[in-house]
């Protein structure tokens, strides 16, 4: 019974390693990743309207946030804040993801309550901790301001503005905001030269350690929902139970969204509840909750400059200029208690 066990451990130690080495060389081919490509064919007149629309603040309630306040894509598509800061300065209960290549992402917000980046868009605007906006009166704001008329006349064919219209221009406008380039997506296209030794050793870990069983793809994650504290419970900073809220089932409770790694150097803090100051304490509480392992110093340090790798060409535009409200567009007034 004893060598009987001693040989199922060893067939097991041989089928694992010899799983790692068929990844490997399956990464080398490109095979569990993908390249990030340049963004893909738009309507060009949605995406200048859905621009305007991404950081224009008059559609909350204060006039003071825009999706740019918490998707700054002057930081990466986040606001670098545990929490993001909501109408009234209100504590906002997770942490911002980012909007960059938000698109290749299975469902939108942790939860994975929105499908698309559409049915995302209208979210934060009526959401009272959010923007505390309506989209009624959002689309009144927007009403009122004869350049938005003709825009979005000229856009959509319509006389009369909707939130269909403003959400699927926002989320046309999202589609483009994707980071090629990077130096991770040039050694998968065969430049070997583009990833240092240390930076290929954190790859090799990553790939070893586990962690492409959910980060893989175009973007790393972003393609399932999973447990946070898989060996060990994880004890969350904030609140939310995670998928179960959308689907009902006590077996999604603390389940969540993936996240991609795409900019993962840019888009700190980490988690869904802000909890990870750096990368560096991020591989350390992911290795010992999701994985079962310590890496040593020197590990996490190769993992780090691997994840480093994948800060892609961010989006380079012009700042739209917004149009000016009319005598009929209400003053915005972000100190009303009310």
């Amino acid at each position: 019974m004893k060598h009987s066990t001693k040989r199922l451990r060893l067939s097991l130690i041989v089928a694992m390693a010899t799983f790692a080495s068929v990844a490997w060389a399956q990464n080398t081919a490109g095979g569990l990743f993908e390249v990030i490509k340049p963004a893909p064919s738009v309507n060009l007149g949605m995406v200048e309207l859905g621009k305007k629309l991404y950081f224009d603040p008059r559609l909350s309630k204060s006039g003071f946030i825009s999706c740019n306040s918490c998707h700054n894509l002057h930081m990466g598509g986040t606001d670098n804040l545990r929490t993001s800061i909501g109408d009234k300065w209100q504590q906002g209960p997770i942490n911002s993801p980012t909007v960059l290549n938000s698109s290749l992402n299975v469902a939108q917000f942790w939860d994975g309550r929105a499908a698309d980046l559409k049915e995302q868009a209208g979210g934060p605007i009526a959401n009272p901790g959010e923007m505390a906006f309506t989209h009624t009166l959002a689309v009144g704001i927007l009403e009122s301001i004869p350049a938005y008329k003709r825009e979005f006349k000229t856009v959509f064919g319509q006389d009369k503005i909707d939130i269909n219209q403003v959400t699927a221009a926002i989320a046309e406008f999202e589609k483009t905001l994707v980071t090629p380039n990077s130096r991770f997506d040039q050694w998968l296209l065969g430049n070997k030269e583009a990833m240092s030794p240390k930076e290929l050793a954190g790859l090799k870990l990553f790939q070893d350690s586990g962690c492409v069983a959910c980060h893989n793809g175009a973007a790393l994650g972003g393609n399932s929902f999973q447990k946070m504290g898989i060996v060990e419970s994880y004890k969350a900073k904030s609140g939310g139970e995670g998928r179960s809220a959308v689907t009902g089932k006590d077996a999604d409770r603390f389940n969540y969204k993936v996240p991609m790694l795409r900019n993962v150097e840019l888009t700190y803090p980490y988690f869904h509840d802000g909890a990870a100051k750096t990368l560096t304490e991020a591989v350390d509480i992911m290795g010992r909750l999701q994985l079962g392992r310590k890496f040593s110093q020197s590990e996490n340090e190769q993992i780090v400059a691997f994840l480093k790798t994948l800060t892609g060409d961010q989006p380079l535009f012009r700042l739209p200029i917004l149009p000016p409200s009319s005598e009929a567009t209400p003053l915005p007034n972000p100190w009303a208690k009310n």
